[in-house]
């Protein structure tokens, strides 16, 4: 009794989720051209990090190293964006990489993902209405924070902030009206911010080659021993272009690998984009391109105009100027970083109230947050409820603590999405039209249901595919059967579990592989072998052939790869921060367990003998692979 319970809320905990691609049909308003996600991924993903990143990782970490930090954090990011890419063209529909999850590993992980992907927007939206605040407020002379100082104190360490924010409430508040008023207003509104932040990005590259000396990516230690010599060794390194070493590059590309987070709005854009198909994968890698370029170009010319160690880490780019005489441009520097913020905040308050609106319209959230707009299209209720949740964070919050909170979810959906589509491009299911399977079960013969629907296995097929050492290395066949299939989707959670453990030994015994002990090298490299052998047999299965626009090369050393950098870095943060992570989780699965897992529409649809519009008909004969999106 008890043991068949377990199994039926096991069965629900990793039941997928079924899409239509047969049919365009949405509730969304269909209005964003490519060059709008374009903007959109390039105002949300190049904030005021540009600004105030480069001097802090250039003068600490890297030194004029810093543009091959960048260059490191860009192929690294690049990995995750392939990944959401092909994602983009296979599903183009809204919820991002909570979608990407349901649609292949089950609702369970699909929650999780949408649940952390939701805290890191509201996290996202309030510091950065917070930094926008403090931004303005300092170009004006602090006149805000003087007037409240007195007048408002709300402090409680840890928890509330100094001083409410009355300006980033107002400023969070602007933003949740106009993505209310309609998605083609909110995209102009952000390429026009966006082109202001590159036309003045621009003009400190240009100005920073110019006044720049190249001396400056030349200093030898003798040289700055000499010339100042009130400052220490350990605060410019060995001098030269890499005077922190490999480790300073790889620190620094560790903390500017999250200067590119926020390419992934341009996922949940999948109802709204004219042709998502062709306009995802393209907005994802153009916006990523663009972005490195800003970043290398500006890293560049900072520390072109100033040595590295001279560089002031709270306002670089203002005093950098001052040092080679253009003060004045720091006014243009302000007007950036103020439109930096904006396209950013923008890019945090996009992508929110879709993800809650798809998992309230999928019955994972209440209901009331999946209605749409009749006159302007949008989630409504979804956008009013997450614009009130971060306009009350960022008015009283301390946020210090929690931004690494953000991190958790960036980092997890990004793995996830690799994940996906490793499980994904090995599987025999194809997404084809629920109508087109339905008159072929009905009707067809049984070669024909298995030419369009692989999922479909021969009678004779499926006696002769057997599990084997030969099927495991050596597949008797070039497409993906049921088999193959499980054989990736087992391989795959092997891997998983692997490349966590040995980001493990690699952060926790980073002093014991350093000191050569050789008790945990001998573990790694066993480590490494065992990952070595699953990698192989998923590389050995034959893969789907279905077209898409755009697919990820190099299966499946490129997901695997994101994997690892993506675990590595989540595995780096504090205590603290999963100690967090835990509560947010338990507070999620309070709602899960309490009214998402009863009223989720997948399960209703199980539950029901005939299928709804966009939801295929249950055949207890099909057997479907784990991991594959059969419609």
């Amino acid at each position: 009794m008890f043991g068949g319970k377990m199994t039926s809320v096991g069965k629900k905990l990793i039941r997928r989720r079924v899409v239509d691609l047969s049919s365009e049909d949405t509730r969304f308003a269909r209005c964003l051209s490519t060059l709008d996600l374009i903007a959109l991924g390039v105002g949300s993903t190049l904030g005021a990090g540009v600004y105030v990143l480069a001097g802090e990782v250039a003068k600490e970490m890297a030194g004029p190293s810093i543009v091959l930090c960048f260059l490191v954090a860009a192929l690294s990011s690049v990995l995750a964006g392939l990944c959401y890419a092909e994602f983009g063209a296979r599903v183009p529909k809204t919820g991002s990489a909570y979608l990407y999850s349901y649609v292949t590993v089950g609702e369970i992980w699909a929650f999780t993902t949408g649940w952390n992907l939701i805290l890191s927007y509201v996290i996202g939206t309030a510091s950065v209405a917070r930094a926008w605040s403090a931004a303005f407020d300092n170009i004006i002379g602090n006149h805000i924070s003087t007037f409240f100082m007195n007048k408002t104190t709300v402090h409680l360490p840890g928890v509330l902030a100094e001083r409410p924010d009355f300006f980033a409430l107002i400023l969070v508040g602007l933003l949740t009206a106009l993505l209310a008023f309609g998605v083609s207003e909110s995209a102009l509104v952000n390429k026009i911010f966006t082109a202001v932040n590159l036309m003045v990005l621009g003009f400190i590259i240009i100005a920073g080659f110019v006044k720049g000396d190249i001396k400056n990516w030349q200093l030898s230690e003798d040289y700055i021993n000499r010339s100042y010599k009130d400052i220490g060794k350990e605060a410019f390194g060995s001098g030269g272009f890499i005077p922190f070493g490999l480790e300073g590059i790889l620190t620094g590309a560790a903390t500017c690998f999250y200067a590119f987070v926020g390419f992934d709005c341009i996922a949940t854009t999948g109802e709204e984009a004219r042709n998502p198909q062709r306009s995802i994968p393209i907005g994802i890698i153009v916006s990523l391109l663009i972005c490195f370029v800003a970043y290398f170009g500006v890293s560049a010319a900072l520390t072109l105009m100033v040595p590295y160690f001279l560089l002031n880490k709270e306002s670089s780019l203002p005093e950098a100027f001052k040092a080679v005489g253009w003060e004045p441009a720091r006014y243009a520097v302000a007007v950036g970083s103020l439109c930096a913020l904006s396209t950013s905040l923008l890019g945090s308050m996009f992508p929110m109230p879709r993800v809650i609106y798809a998992m309230a319209e999928d019955g994972l959230l209440f209901k009331f947050l999946s209605g749409i707009n009749s006159r302007t299209k949008t989630p409504l209720s979804a956008t009013i409820t997450s614009g009130l949740l971060a306009a009350v964070m960022a008015f009283l919050l301390d946020l210090k603590d929690l931004v690494d909170l953000m991190s958790i979810g960036t980092l997890l959906a990004y793995s996830l999405v690799a994940v996906c589509v490793l499980i994904l491009r090995y599987q025999s299911g194809q997404l084809n039209s629920p109508k087109a399977i339905e008159m072929l079960e009905l009707n067809g013969n049984e070669e024909e249901r298995v030419i369009m629907n692989p999922t479909v296995t021969p009678a004779s097929a499926q006696q002769k595919d057997m599990l084997s050492l030969a099927t495991l290395f050596n597949p008797p066949t070039d497409t993906p059967t049921t088999l193959s299939g499980r054989i990736v989707y087992v391989c795959v959670s092997v891997i998983a579990t692997l490349i966590t453990v040995i980001c493990v030994v690699l952060t926790l015994k980073v002093t014991a592989l350093k000191d050569a002990s050789v008790g945990w090298i001998a573990a790694l490299v066993l480590l490494l072998v065992a990952l070595l052998i699953p990698t192989i047999i998923v590389w050995r299965q034959p893969q789907s052939n279905a077209r898409l626009n755009f697919k990820v090369p190099f299966l499946p050393l490129l997901p695997i790869f994101s994997i690892f950098i993506n675990i590595l870095l989540m595995v780096q943060l504090s205590a603290g921060t999963w100690a967090r992570f835990a509560i947010w989780m338990a507070v999620g699965f309070t709602i899960y367990f309490g009214y998402g897992i009863r009223n989720s529409m997948e399960g209703k649809n199980a539950e029901e003998p005939c299928a709804t519009v966009e939801k295929p008909l249950h055949h207890p004969g099909l057997d479907v692979g784990p991991g594959a999106a059969a419609v």
